[in-house]
């Protein structure tokens, strides 16, 4: 079992050393689990994961190996994908909570509730939605997610009315990891980070170093000692070139986040955002519905924004190979003389920190495609996860 719970964490891509293993094992032979497999859960993994980010993949690995002794409230992997549907949350906030069983929370019989979850967690065989008697969503039962019944066990989903009194799988560190694709609320914390490429000003140190106070404290063995540095000012300028339309669509709801969460940050002293389908020509567009004429020339941004202008470009890199080599490939919209290629050669030739980051990526599709290739050997290309998002931000921001 335990041979076959380190196999799972390298599989999932948790890098446990040997001499960690071995510190487990040891751990282990003193009692400090004491029998417990909660204890040994929070004992493992404060031993093999070094960074929250792998918490999610850590709770995935012990659940795979020790399912078998799980208790009987946990939820199965399957019904979570029965009940992962986060469309849902639009649709309960939109009926206005007309479906609201209005029995007090109060007087839920718990044990009750319990008692018929667990009865239908062996029942069940298949997805429900709506309905007042499964596990499901939408539906009148004290059990499911975005469902209009007071009280009760949410079962995955996210929380609506904030009114259960128990929940269960719940992947709580889903949030923390660096590989998943990007939402809003990644995307505000990935952009606090650049905070450090901001400039100090060359004026007396006013702001509190946090991280310098917090070592000094320690190295002073606990006793205060307060480090002030000198204030940043924002000084990256951000110009945001987004693909929209065709096979973009999956991911136009990611797009919208980005440009929320880029225009909501305070780390830029300016910032750019443009649309573009498929690949950038000789205009882009003001909107995301690329409509011709809500445009301005491609040949102005290269007039109008600077060479010091930071320019990051979202898009899945998918076309057929005369929309990125043919001078007539645009078939949106005027060329300009350019094949599309020719136009990106000219991007690159203009700024000289580019990074791309690919929706795609992020999900594995692949192989690569002639155009995609293409693109993938002209730009730094990185996933579109919070580990690229950090990658690209590097490459905006390197020296060379």
């Amino acid at each position: 079992m335990f041979n076959r719970f380190f196999d799972t964490l390298k599989a999932k891509g948790i890098d446990v050393t040997l001499s960690e293993w071995l510190t487990l094992q040891e751990a282990l032979d003193k009692g400090l689990c004491e029998s417990s497999l909660t204890k040994f859960y929070y004992v493992a993994r404060m031993i093999l994961v070094k960074s929250e980010t792998d918490f999610d993949k850590y709770d995935l690995a012990f659940e795979e190996c020790f399912k078998g002794i799980r208790s009987d409230d946990e939820i199965t992997a399957r019904m979570l994908r029965w009940l992962d549907k986060p469309e849902m949350n639009e649709l309960l906030h939109e009926t206005d909570k007309q479906y609201l069983n209005q029995t007090e929370v109060g007087h839920i019989d718990k044990d009750d509730v319990e008692k018929k979850f667990k009865q239908r967690m062996k029942d069940q065989d298949s997805e429900h939605n709506g309905g007042s008697y499964w596990i499901g969503t939408m539906g009148k039962t004290s059990f499911g997610n975005t469902g209009g019944n007071i009280g009760g066990i949410r079962v995955g989903g996210s929380t609506g009315y904030q009114s259960a009194f128990q929940v269960v799988g719940a992947r709580r560190f889903r949030d923390f990891r660096d590989d998943r694709m990007l939402d809003n609320r990644q995307f505000q914390l990935a952009f606090r980070k650049l905070r450090q490429f901001s400039s100090k000003l060359d004026i007396p140190k006013t702001e509190l170093d946090i991280d310098a106070t917090v070592d000094k404290t320690c190295n002073n063995g606990g006793c205060l000692q307060i480090v002030m540095d000198k204030p940043r000012k924002n000084t990256v300028k951000l110009l945001l070139l987004m693909d929209s339309g065709g096979t973009m669509i999956p991911y136009c709801k990611l797009l919208n986040e980005l440009f929320q969460a880029v225009h909501k940050s305070n780390h830029y002293k300016d910032v750019k955002a443009y649309y573009f389908h498929n690949c950038i020509y000789s205009h882009v567009y003001k909107t995301p519905e690329c409509d011709n004429g809500d445009w301005i020339e491609t040949e102005w941004l290269f007039r109008n924004l600077d060479k010091d202008y930071k320019v990051l470009i979202v898009g899945d890199a998918a076309m057929a190979p005369e929309e990125l080599f043919a001078k007539d490939g645009n078939y949106r919209g005027p060329n300009g003389g350019y094949s599309g290629y020719e136009w990106l050669v000219r991007l690159k030739g203009k700024y000289k920190k580019i990074a791309w980051l690919n929706p795609k990526m992020a999900v594995g599709k692949a192989p690569w495609r002639e155009a995609e290739t293409a693109i993938k050997e002209l730009f730094p290309m990185h996933p579109l996860t919070v580990e690229g998002l950090h990658a690209a931000m590097a490459v905006l921001m390197g020296k060379n």
